[in-house]
């Protein structure tokens, strides 16, 4: 029981920068929702059920230019599909005992930030760990939703450009101290920003979306090093 609690109570100190992040950023949303025309309970529930900023970013564009049900799909497929890959990922992390409701629930919190710290984290993951940090990420999310589609339209428009980059200064952060101590994590990270950076000066690459450019580059560049540098797994004793 009491790991149980202290894993949980892990996950939340570690999730409050990602809550803290996910506020500013989805303040942002919350008035983009209301200029689309969604209310501030229509918004709030876009960020409660789906938790992915660049989907429903992308989902507003659709509803704004009156899209289809086909093409949201469509977009949110392909936008969408990197978190399975990272699903995979963590799945590597859980004990193998971990039941299947588990995984399930874990399921739904799968963004990018919460599987940079949950991959960072050493040794096996704890599914409390991972409900400690959704517990802090999800709440930052939905409520930063309803605050600025209630007051943002108050803010002036360089308050919130400065709102929409801080989840990236937020990601850099989970990324570059562990890049700091493993050349080949380093390595990958300059790699990857290389190749995306050649995605969109090329003119035949261009045009690839950024949900499908993520999954051909994770898929290319964490394979070749997943096979070049294997890492060493220490086979445990469970009783």
């Amino acid at each position: 029981m009491n790991t149980t609690i202290e894993q949980l109570k892990s996950g939340i100190r570690d999730g409050v920068p990602i809550g803290l992040g996910y506020f500013a950023v989805s303040f942002t949303f919350g008035i983009m929702a209301l200029n689309a025309g969604l209310s501030v309970w229509q918004a709030v529930a876009v960020s409660l059920t789906s938790l992915t900023s660049a989907g429903q970013f992308a989902g507003l564009g659709i509803i704004t230019a009156g899209g289809t049900f086909a093409e949201m799909a469509a977009v949110q497929f392909v936008i969408n599909l990197r978190y399975s890959l990272m699903s995979c990922s963590l799945s590597q992390k859980l004990n193998h005992r971990v039941p299947l409701f588990h995984r399930l629930l874990m399921s739904y919190g799968v963004t990018d930030e919460v599987f940079g710290v949950s991959v960072c984290k050493s040794g096996e993951l704890s599914p409390w760990y991972f409900y400690g940090l959704l517990l802090a990420a999800v709440p930052g999310w939905t409520l930063g939703t309803a605050a600025g589609a209630v007051s943002g339209s108050l803010l002036p428009e360089r308050v919130l450009s400065a709102l929409g980059i801080a989840l990236y200064g937020m990601f850099l952060a989970v990324i570059i101290p562990p890049a700091k101590s493993h050349g080949i994590l380093a390595g990958v990270i300059i790699i990857s920003m290389v190749c995306s950076l050649l995605f969109s000066l090329i003119p035949v690459l261009a045009g690839v979306s950024s949900g499908l450019k993520l999954i051909i580059l994770t898929i290319a560049i964490a394979g070749l090093a997943a096979y070049l540098f294997p890492v060493a797994h220490k086979e445990e004793a469970h009783e």
